[in-house]
This record gives structure tokens, C-alpha cells and sequence, in this order.
């Protein structure tokens, strides 16, 4: 069987499916690889480093998909809608593709898929179980969000983060407030007190206090039922738009004393809620900068625009949607090992095997035999349930 892997074609990724490091364990599975020529380049990996360890290079894009069996994406067709149609024409029935697909939300594109009689698996719906922890990509680049929003707010607020005594007088640390304690949050939580600021952090999952108070934060206690706070996965559910009207209400204060405000709060395949509207921004201190991680998906703050910096009332709001693609480097070897990890669990007998019993493969499958077969990925598209035999 050979595994492929192709250049990312989304504007601004520069990260790769597949690195060099991890070659050896696929070549010993008895997989062979298929690279397209510069496909690692702009994550630093050179054409040579994955030759040395065995890949095949392939001087065009049309040669990997001609040879794979297995294409390894960062990003597929369905989370590519600028150019994923390009590949659309390439694939065929035989193929199977892993990566970020947008199940939930790219209909059009994932019913294409189906239609090209393609396997298509998303590492995004891999379930958040202990079998699964070494494959969970989003976790992983999470990571690396958190890490980086926590930069970006550094390099852009006016003042510095640590408490510094010095001959001039004594600098009081800078007070960050990050929304969202899920792996981004505490990602960003801990980079920030690694600067030295002074750091609270609030999530609507009170299961995540012990959490936040292991890094060195406060957590915020804001006294509201929000019933049932988190799925099956540990994902955070979304709430009534009466919660986040009270929540609101009782964020602003917190927010007005803030200098930093990180936001992480997303809902899987749906628009992230609203929880920093135009007047707490107006409250809070010019200079003061907030890092909206849910940008993409519209946005935790009312003013955030995504990949654009926007200032208000003296107050800078930064929404970045694609922050591992700014650190390609490492994202690749993060992402690498997950998809992996991922890829050498479905191998039997040096075929690619989905068990209908094995809930990591049933739970990632999106597409196959022509149809959309995964039950969140239907319903999310307001598709009737799979018939059982």
C-alpha cells in the first residue's frame, strides 16, 4: 500500500502531513511513501531529509494522487474550500484521505467527496478517549494556538508582563483573563505565567478549576448553572442564549481589569458564542488587548474580525484563525506523529481495515461507499440517519 502526500494548497498553511522523523515506522509497517516535490519546504523540511529516509518523491502533484492508495492531508478538500476542488479531480473510489476535513459544517464539500465514491476520514471527530490521546491532532494544535496567542498579546500590548523591580521603580505585572480552559486555555494560561503576569481564568465547566489552579491562576467563580456543561468528548456544549446574557453580565467586571483577554470558547461545528460584546471592550483600559482563538468560527468578541487586528475605543482585538501554520516547524512533527499514530491503528495485514467495532475508526469516518456515513457529520447536515440493516 502507498501513502501520499501532497503540498497543502490552503492559503497560509505551511505545515506538512508527514515529516521525515516519522517515515521509518510507516516504512516498517511495509507502507511505502509518496511525497510531492517541496511538500515540507515551508515547514523546513527539505526534499532530501524525506528521501534519506526512504520517500519517494514524486515531481507532481497528479503523480502522488496516481500512485497512493492513502493520501495524508493537513487540511482535505472539505476544510480547503478556497482550492480543495482542484484535488476533487484527482481522487478517485480507490482512494482513502486522513486529515481536518469540516465535517460538521462543509456540506457541500464532504457530499462531493461522497460522490467520488471516496473514504475520507477527519482527525477532528477523533474521540477523546485514552486509546486515542497519542492521535488527538486537535488537541495538538491547540497547543500550539494557546502558546502562540499568548505571544502575539505580548508583542502588542504596551506594557510588559512580569512584575520587574528596577532602579526606576517597581513594574506591576500585567493581569490576563483567558475564557476557555480547554487545551488552548490552559496552554495560554501557563505561557502567561511563565512571562510573570498575574493570570485568571474562567471556563463553564467547573471540573477545569483544579485544573486552572495547578498553573498558578485564579479561576473566576461566576455563580451560574449552566446544566449540562460538557459532552461526552469533554468538549464544552453550547448554551442558551440566556446563559451567555448572564454570563456577560458577570465577565464585564473582570474584563474591565484586564490588560490581556484571551477567548478559546468554541462549539464543535457550530458559531461560537458571543461572550465580549462592543461596551466591555469600551470598559476596559486603552491599550488592552484581546486574543479572539475563536475567530474562525465568528468570533467570542462582538468586534473581532478573522486575520485582521482591529482597534476600538483604544483597544486592540486580534483574530488569527490559523496560529500552528505560524509555527510550521513543530506543528508538522506534533501533527505527523498524531496522523501517525492514527494510520498504523487501522493497518491489518498491511491493508487499511474499519472496524465497525473499533470506536476510533467509527467515530473519524465521514465518508465511504458513496455516502456520508458518520452520524454527528448527518446530523450536523440536516441529513436523516443512517438506515441499519
Amino acid at each position: 500500500m502507498t501513502v501520499g502526500v501532497v503540498r497543502e494548497s490552503f492559503p497560509g498553511e505551511r505545515r506538512v502531513a508527514l515529516v521525515p522523523g516519522v517515515i521509518p515506522s510507516l516504512k516498517k509497517a511495509g507502507l511505502d511513501i509518496a511525497i510531492e516535490a517541496g511538500a515540507g519546504e515551508r515547514a523546513g523540511f527539505l526534499d532530501l531529509a524525506f528521501a534519506d529516509k526512504g520517500a519517494r518523491m514524486a515531481s507532481t502533484r497528479e503523480e502522488v494522487f496516481g500512485v497512493a492508495d492513502v493520501i495524508l492531508y493537513v487540511r482535505t478538500p472539505g476544510a480547503n474550500p478556497a482550492h480543495g476542488r482542484a484535488d476533487l479531480e484527482l481522487l478517485r473510489p480507490a482512494h482513502t484521505i486522513i486529515g481536518f476535513a469540516e465535517p460538521l459544517i462543509a456540506g457541500d464539500m464532504i457530499r462531493a467527496l461522497a460522490d467520488r465514491g471516496v473514504t475520507t476520514l477527519a482527525m477532528e471527530l477523533m474521540p477523546r478517549i485514552t486509546r486515542a490521546q497519542s492521535m488527538d491532532a486537535l488537541s495538538a494544535m491547540a497547543t500550539i494556538a494557546g502558546y502562540k496567542a499568548v505571544l502575539l498579546a505580548a508583542s502588542t500590548l504596551p506594557r510588559m508582563f512580569p512584575m520587574l523591580i528596577t532602579a526606576a521603580g517597581t513594574i506591576a505585572p500585567a493581569r490576563v483573563f483567558v475564557v476557555g480552559a480547554g487545551v488552548a486555555g490552559l496552554q495560554a494560561i501557563a505561557s502567561s505565567r511563565r512571562l510573570g503576569a498575574k493570570v485568571e481564568a474562567y471556563d463553564v465547566r467547573p471540573a477545569v478549576k483544579e485544573q486552572v489552579q495547578s498553573l498558578g491562576a485564579r479561576f473566576v467563580e461566576l455563580p451560574l448553572e449552566a446544566g449540562d456543561a460538557e459532552d461526552r468528548g469533554g468538549y464544552a456544549k453550547a448554551q442558551d442564549e440566556s446563559f451567555y446574557r448572564r454570563q456577560r453580565e458577570m465577565m464585564a467586571r473582570v474584563i474591565a481589569l484586564s490588560d490581556v483577554v484571551i477567548t478559546t470558547a468554541a462549539v464543535p461545528g457550530k458559531r461560537s458564542p458571543v461572550l465580549v460584546t462592543a461596551e466591555m471592550v469600551a470598559g476596559m483600559a486603552p491599550g488592552s488587548v484581546i486574543v479572539d482563538l475563536a475567530a474562525e468560527r465568528g468570533g467570542n468578541c462582538e468586534l473581532t474580525r478573522p486575520d485582521e487586528s482591529v482597534v476600538a475605543d483604544g483597544v486592540t482585538i486580534l483574530g488569527p484563525t490559523n496560529l500552528p501554520a505560524t509555527v510550521p516547524y513543530h506543528a508538522s512533527q506534533m501533527y505527523a506523529k498524531n496522523i501517525t499514530t492514527f494510520l498504523l491503528h487501522l493497518m491489518k495485514d498491511g491493508q487499511l481495515r474499519l472496524a465497525e467495532d473499533d470506536e476510533i475508526a467509527r467515530e473519524t469516518l465521514v465518508t465511504r461507499g458513496g455516502d456520508i456515513v458518520n452520524v454527528r457529520a448527518r446530523s450536523a447536515l440536516g441529513l436523516e440517519p443512517v438506515a441499519k440493516e
